[in-house]
């Protein structure tokens, strides 16, 4: 699964791996478990649901754009 990342004030959004994530994560909500709250991302985004997380969202990238 490919995750893809976009802050609030950008306009386009980028694929993200796994390492940089958790770095996003963690500046947006400290050392509040950011395992944990990827593991809900990846959950959730499986719907075709984007995650906010402070101000970066997330989404799963869609196969053939």
């Amino acid at each position: 699964m490919k995750i893809q990342t976009q802050y609030s004030y950008e306009k386009t959004w980028t694929t993200t791996n796994e390492p940089d994530i958790l770095r996003v994560i963690e500046e947006e909500i400290g050392d509040a478990d950011p395992k944990g709250t990827l593991s809900y991302i990846k959950e959730a985004i499986k719907t075709g649901k984007v995650i906010t997380v402070g101000s970066c969202r997330f989404k799963m990238e869609r196969v053939g754009k």
